[in-house]
């Protein structure tokens, strides 16, 4: 029997704290309350912060929205994918965690999915909005 040993990039806690604080910067320049979360590659959280007059439960939201998004595509992409057959649609309901609201993108390096940021609160393209403003920030784009 042989050993294999895999290794896999991880986002690290300071890029995690500058994704969410570019969500939480972009909806506060724009005038929006949200929760912004990011996870590992494997989801568990990483960095969040909530801004003052959020309630504690669209931090949760937030969270699912990233969770969603660590299997590789925004949850806008996930939502158009379970909603193109009942069976999928049905199975949604059984899946805790998983939210097909936009808000939640992968973050990637190099093509290598290092983990994912969640943004709820606002409406879903503002949430989206957020979260494509952080990882474009965070790019340098």
């Amino acid at each position: 029997m042989s050993l294999t040993i895999r290794t896999q990039a991880v986002i690290s806690y300071a890029t995690a704290a500058d994704l969410v604080q570019g969500a939480l910067s972009h909806a506060e320049d724009n005038g929006w309350a949200v929760a912004a979360v990011a996870v590992d590659p494997w989801g568990a959280v990483v960095a969040s912060g909530r801004m003052d007059g959020v309630p504690a439960p669209i931090l949760e939201f937030a969270t699912d929205k990233a969770y969603t998004a660590i299997l590789g595509k925004p949850t806008r992409d996930f939502n158009e994918r379970m909603s193109s057959g009942k069976g999928l649609e049905l199975g949604m309901v059984n899946r805790p965690r998983l939210c097909a609201w936009e808000g939640g993108l992968p973050v990637c390096v190099e093509d290598v999915l290092i983990g994912a940021l969640g943004v709820s609160g606002a409406a879903g393209p503002e949430d989206a909005a957020c979260a494509r403003a952080a990882v474009a920030r965070l790019q340098g784009d």
